[in-house]
Formats: structure tokens, C-alpha cells, sequence
């Protein structure tokens, strides 16, 4: 049966965090540098071809695509291959659970160090796109809160498929049948209304297309129903998702 985790579970937050500030110059290029070579290289490179898309320029719409994709990856990385490596190379949950931490605090911990990664890998992507006058609205200034709960969507859904991983390779399949497909289909580089209509229908029950939703409402100040539906979404979305991945990871770590 689920335990209800407890506060006992930021102590696996801070050991992620620890690791992470020990080693953040090797892992510097993936969550500092990338995004925003992507984010210049696209929309500089590419906008200059595009021209304007829906009434604005071409890095001025990839902005928040590239915000929650980013937000996306960084947290999926975090709670798939890491969690995966503290799990079966390191030993580490067996570590752990000879403490008073139970496997709902091991798995809370991962998800919130996910977030906390999306947060800070937001927040650069941030800094950069307002140096570059790229946000139009008082509301940027959410970005980081957002870009915590589609990171901590993603870990969740990041640590369910850890609990059903074979091996390290599995991840191939994951991140090649799912993420990157979802990264194309959910309107973060170009609007969903140019895609198939087959692709069009799929698009809303991707998570990352309401994630993104909700990083453009806050970079343009534009808010409508549907950004107040996905808020919605996603915030269901996390509390199903998290039951899921605290009760699979306790059958498979534990049963």
C-alpha cells in the first residue's frame, strides 16, 4: 500500500542537490549553454527565413517553446537516466531505505529535484530572452513557477517508465517514440493549425502542449480559456501522475 510521503523526503532532494552542485560545470553545456545556442541559432537563423509567425517574429514565438521543452528534457534526463543509475548502479535506494526515508520520500525527492532542475534551467532561458527584449509581458516573471510544475509532470511520468525499464537502454525508446515527437507536435515551434489534422487531434492530450500553452499566456500576457484549461490539465495531470510513479516504484524497488 502507498505511504503518504513526508518532509523527510527533501533530505533525497538535497542529496541530488548536493551531487549536482559538486558537478554543475561538467553539466553546464546540457541545462546553460544548449538552450540558448537554441534559442539564438533557431530564431535568429531560422527567423530570418520564417519571417513572422502569427503576428510576431520567429524567435519571438519559439520563446516559449523552447521554455518548456527545455523544462521538459531537463527533468525527464534527471528522473530517467539518473534515477535509473541511483536505482540499479549506485545502489543508492537500498542506501537509503535503510533510513527512516520510505520509497514515496525516494521518489518525491527525485521529482522535486526534476523540478528543481526545469527551474533552474528556465530561469537562464529566461534571463537570456529578456536581455534579448523577447518578453512582452509583467507575467514572464511566473515563468519559473510554471516551469516547476511541467518539470515535475515530466518526472513523474519520467520515474513511472524507470519502474518498467529493463535496462539503461530502454530510455531510447522513451525519449524517441515520446519526448521528441512531442516536441514538434505541441504547437513549440510552429502553430498546431499548420499540422495534419491527425496530429492536430492528438496534440491536446499532449502534455507538453498545454506546458507550452501556458509559457506562451505568460511570456505575451495573453490569457484566454484555454490557458486557464490547461493550467487545469496539468495540475490533474501531476497529482494522478505522481500517485502512479510512488506506486509502481514501490512495486518494483520493493515487491
Amino acid at each position: 500500500m502507498i505511504q503518504l510521503p513526508s518532509r523527510r523526503a527533501i533530505h533525497m532532494w538535497q542529496r541530488n542537490r548536493d551531487v549536482f552542485v559538486r558537478l554543475w560545470w561538467s553539466l553546464a553545456p546540457a541545462f546553460m549553454i544548449e538552450p540558448v545556442l537554441l534559442l539564438l541559432a533557431i530564431g535568429l537563423g531560422f527567423g530570418a527565413y520564417i519571417g513572422v509567425i502569427q503576428g510576431e517574429e520567429y524567435i519571438n514565438y519559439i520563446v516559449p517553446g523552447i521554455l518548456a521543452s527545455h523544462a521538459m528534457t531537463t527533468a525527464t534526463f534527471e528522473a530517467t537516466y539518473g534515477a535509473y543509475f541511483r536505482m540499479e548502479y549506485r545502489r543508492t535506494y537500498d542506501a537509503i531505505l535503510a533510513t527512516p526515508l520510505n520509497i514515496e520520500d525516494i521518489v518525491t525527492g527525485e521529482i522535486l529535484w526534476g523540478a528543481t532542475r526545469s527551474v533552474i534551467t528556465a530561469t537562464i532561458i529566461m534571463i537570456v530572452a529578456l536581455l534579448f527584449g523577447l518578453l512582452n509581458s509583467w507575467w514572464a516573471i511566473l515563468i519559473p513557477v510554471v516551469a516547476g510544475l511541467v518539470g515535475f509532470l515530466f518526472s513523474c511520468l519520467a520515474i513511472i517508465f524507470v519502474s518498467v525499464a529493463s535496462s539503461v537502454y530502454s530510455f531510447n525508446y522513451y525519449f524517441t517514440l515520446f519526448i521528441a515527437p512531442m516536441t514538434f507536435f505541441s504547437g513549440a515551434f510552429f502553430p498546431l493549425d499548420n499540422l495534419p489534422a491527425a496530429v492536430g487531434r492528438i496534440s491536446p492530450f499532449l502534455p507538453l502542449t498545454h506546458s507550452v500553452r501556458l509559457m506562451r499566456a505568460l511570456v505575451t500576457g495573453e490569457f484566454g480559456v484555454s490557458t486557464f484549461a490547461s493550467f487545469a490539465i496539468v495540475v490533474a495531470a501531476i497529482i494522478v501522475l505522481f500517485l502512479m510513479a510512488a506506486a509502481v516504484m514501490r512495486r518494483r524497488v520493493l515487491e
